[in-house]
């Protein structure tokens, strides 16, 4: 990490927004990563901020990034308000496509939570959120008269749909904790992307507010580069305790935020331990994770299903990355078979429907779709290679005619 200055001059550096979710149901989404970072951006957990300004002492940036980087709140419980816009077309269609491939079988339940995950990726919604050390959290979104809760007591992960009395069952590793449930914290995610900084990047403290009935500075992060569609965050960090409090990211291209996420209440007292506990209701149906697994089609291009598991399973974790900080682009191979431009016949429904959301690119590449939204573009080629960054498209398309 490179060393800070002042205030003013504060450099840091680059910040990780191509997190994508690792389950089995992201291998049919490829061509739209953007759902999964939308995702992994949701779950830094800020908050709405109250009027008027706290009059805190005087802190540098590095001082306020130390504070983050020592905080250790175990417990919390609240109320978080989260509003994200993308510039996705249609999510009702895109949700349902991209999850068929997952359930076209019959088998699967709308418990698991990757069937709950692309809900998040626009609009507004409600969620109540608790957490009791590491192994210990809840996620409850509310729908109208429904809700959804997510629960990790130990070993054990549970989703429930109330509205469809559906239960989801799966286990973590024991050494799990530490990973990808830290990260879906504030601070976890925090944490993650102010591992990275760099040159590329200028911090300052901008300020003060209230954030949930907290005192909290402001932390301002900005692109030094050009060409990248992140215009700024800005993270509001406890006073007290240093935990991250509220997330706003607003593109490049100006206008609303592309995700404002946070608290409307907080509190840091030790939740009941109550909170974390499952009982299978009454006549609920109930999925486990080994099951869900086999349920899972095989697509294939004869059938018309999309592209073959295995060609996608090949350049899932496999990547090499292009370029630095804000302007680096991840490269998948996906083993020669991408879902072709232009057409629908290729790709079967899942397919044409993507296309029909991208633009056709030509270069010296060859030819490719670029899915866009404000925060994430991804380029797909026609020969199998997919290009994904927080960059503009004509960034994509030059990085594939480089790469050529």
């Amino acid at each position: 990490m490179a060393p800070y200055e002042t205030d003013d001059s504060t450099d840091t550096g680059e910040l990780d927004e191509l997190r994508s979710g690792r389950r089995r149901a992201a291998r049919y989404i490829v061509p739209v990563t953007v759902v999964g970072v939308a995702a992994a951006t949701i779950g830094l957990v800020p908050a709405l901020a109250d009027s008027g300004d706290p009059n805190l002492p005087k802190i540098t940036a590095q001082q306020l990034l130390d504070k983050v980087a020592n905080s250790d709140v175990q417990q919390l419980s609240g109320t978080v308000k989260i509003s994200t816009d993308l510039g996705l077309p249609d999510l009702g269609g895109l949700e349902s496509s991209l999850m068929s491939g997952a359930t076209q079988s019959g088998d699967g339940s709308s418990a698991d939570p990757t069937a709950k995950l692309t809900e998040l990726a626009t609009g507004t919604h409600t969620l109540r959120v608790a957490a009791d050390g590491p192994d210990k959290q809840k996620v409850s979104l509310l729908e109208n008269a429904a809700e959804y809760s997510l629960i990790h007591n130990g070993k054990d992960i549970w989703g429930y749909d109330s509205q469809s009395n559906e239960v989801y069952h799966g286990t973590t590793a024991a050494d799990a904790s530490k990973g990808d449930e830290t990260r879906t914290t504030p601070k976890g995610l925090t944490d993650e992307a102010l591992k990275s900084v760099d040159d590329t990047t200028s911090v300052t403290v901008d300020g003060t507010e209230h954030v949930a009935g907290r005192d909290a500075y402001k932390l301002l992060i900005k692109p030094k580069q050009s060409g990248t569609t992140v215009g700024a965050i800005s993270i509001a960090v406890d006073a007290k305790t240093g935990l991250p409090l509220k997330f706003t990211l607003t593109p490049a291209s100006g206008g609303a935020a592309v995700v404002d996420v946070g608290f409307t209440q907080l509190s840091l007292a030790k939740p009941a331990a109550s909170t974390f506990d499952f009982k299978t209701p009454k006549g609920a149906k109930v999925t486990t994770e080994d099951s869900a697994a086999k349920a899972l089609p095989t697509p294939d291009h004869s059938t018309g299903s999309g592209p073959s598991e295995k060609s996608l399973d090949k350049g899932a974790d496999d990547h090499t990355v292009l370029g630095k900080g804000w302007n680096s682009i991840a490269v998948f191979e996906t083993g020669g078979e991408g879902i072709p431009s232009g057409s629908s016949s290729g790709g079967g429904d899942l397919g044409g429907f993507l296309s029909s959301l991208g633009d056709q690119v030509k270069g010296s590449f060859g030819s490719g779709t670029v899915y866009s939204t404000r925060l994430v573009n991804a380029l797909v080629t026609d020969d199998g290679k997919v290009y994904v960054g927080a960059v503009t498209k004509s960034a994509l398309v030059k990085a594939a005619d480089a790469a050529k």
